[in-house]
């Protein structure tokens, strides 16, 4: 993940497996928020991926708490994550509020628009 910033997600899955970080870039780049347009990755709502045992663990953010897409976010995330490695895949919703220091900083360096 290209961000620069304190909020950076540091991936369990990154230190443990290494080769699937790419296939997971690829695929959850295509989950989109589409109310906005950008990725998953690109707001920065895939905190941690973490593998268990014989079992991965997602943990997820939302943009707000209320957002009308956010069960379909997470579950199509899920299942990508799913997809891509091969093993039941649980999800968590992670605690904290999102802040668009979670982005990636080549989107936010964009000026996208929401807090111009």
């Amino acid at each position: 993940m290209d961000q620069n910033s304190n909020n950076k997600p540091q991936w369990d899955i990154d230190k443990t497996h290494p080769q699937f970080h790419d296939e997971l870039i690829e695929n959850l780049s295509g989950v989109l928020d589409p109310e906005l347009g950008f990725s998953v990755l690109e707001l920065g709502l895939v905190r941690n991926i973490s593998i268990q045992g014989d079992k991965a663990h997602l943990v997820m953010i939302l943009t707000t708490p209320f957002c009308p897409y956010g069960p379909m976010l997470m579950e199509s995330t899920r299942a990508k994550v799913e997809q891509v490695l091969g093993l039941k895949t649980t999800l968590e919703y992670g605690e904290g509020v999102w802040d668009q220091s979670y982005m990636d900083k080549n989107l936010l360096d964009s000026g996208w628009g929401l807090y111009s």
